[in-house]
C-alpha cells in the first residue's frame, strides 16, 4: 500500500491492517509538520529525526507510566492481601 508522509510517497508492505498503517503515517506526517512549523527547519531528514525522537519520547513516557501504574496496582493488591491475612490471624487468635 502507499502512504504519504511529509510530501513523499512510501510503499509499505506487511501484515498490518491498512487503516492502521495510514493512521501511523498520518501521525508521523503530523509530527513532522509540527516540528517544521515550530523550528522553521526545511531539511526533511533533520525534521524526520526530530519527529522520531519526539515519538520515541512519547513511547518511553507511555511505557514508564504503564509500568508505574502496574507497580502501584500491585502494591495496592499486596497491601489488601496483608490486611486480609492480618484480620484472619486476629480472628484465629
Amino acid at each position: 500500500m502507499k502512504v504519504q508522509i511529509y510530501g513523499q510517497t512510501y510503499n509499505v508492505a506487511g501484515d498490518l491492517d491498512p487503516a492502521y498503517v495510514v493512521e501511523l503515517a498520518e501521525t508521523v506526517d503530523t509530527r513532522m509538520r509540527e516540528i517544521a512549523a515550530a523550528t522553521g527547519m526545511v531539511d526533511s531528514v533533520k525534521i524526520a529525526v526530530l519527529a522520531a525522537l519526539a515519538i520515541a519520547d512519547e513511547l518511553h513516557t507511555a511505557r514508564k507510566g504503564a509500568n508505574d501504574h502496574n507497580s502501584d496496582a500491585l502494591r495496592q493488591r499486596a497491601e489488601r492481601c496483608i490486611q486480609l491475612i492480618e484480620r484472619a490471624l486476629e480472628q484465629s487468635a
